[in-house]
């Protein structure tokens, strides 16, 4: 019961939208409207600019330790917490009180990751920035993190299996999620960083 209980918390929680929320109380207006029509935080970066942007970063972020932490709470098997990371992720990316039309989970993968497997997740996010701070392509740097830390975790500390396995998983479901991106990359035609 405490598996079945941990994962509908987390697929709830992870399928609150802040971009959607708070770009409704700034513009009145749906996000998914506007920009890229990603309900995420390089959008709202977009349509909101920087401050709004931060703020929805860090609670999608959230989102993905606190449903861990919900999981650690009522169980604290070794399965429970990385799906209920991953749960958080899918409610990210198709909340059920938003139509299940969501974003694409970085922020909260960044989350689930840094929970699960910090250290991995910290060498995966600075070499996720440098990326970014090079290209100003914001979606090359998110697929380098996705992948790097997991793979991170193969190596470096003792990690339950379990941990590694589903954070491959969340990898494989960012670069599904992405696949638009990935044709603009490979076409030369994605937004960078600061351009609308």
């Amino acid at each position: 019961m405490d598996v079945v209980i941990s994962t509908v918390i987390a697929y709830l929680l992870g399928s609150i939208s802040f971009s959607y929320l708070i770009t409704k109380i700034i513009l009145k207006d749906d996000i998914r409207n506007h920009g890229s029509g990603n309900a995420g935080a390089t959008n709202t970066l977009r349509v909101l600019g920087f401050f709004p942007a931060v703020l929805v970063l860090l609670l999608d972020v959230f989102k993905g330790v606190v449903a861990i932490g919900i999981a650690a709470w009522l169980g604290d098997r070794e399965w429970m917490l990385p799906f209920a990371g991953f749960m958080a992720i899918i409610g990210h990316n198709w909340p059920v009180f938003f139509g299940f039309r969501g974003g694409k989970g970085v922020a909260t993968t960044i989350g689930v990751f840094a929970t699960l497997f910090f250290m991995p997740s910290v060498y995966a996010g600075i070499l996720a920035v440098a990326l970014i701070a090079l290209t100003r392509y914001v979606s090359l740097g998110s697929l380098l993190f996705v992948a790097a830390a997991p793979i991170f975790a193969l190596f470096i500390g003792d990690y339950p299996f379990s941990y590694v396995y589903i954070g491959l998983i969340i990898a494989l479901l960012s670069y599904l999620r992405h696949r638009t991106n990935i044709i603009r990359l490979v076409n030369g035609t994605e937004n960078k960083l600061g351009k609308r």
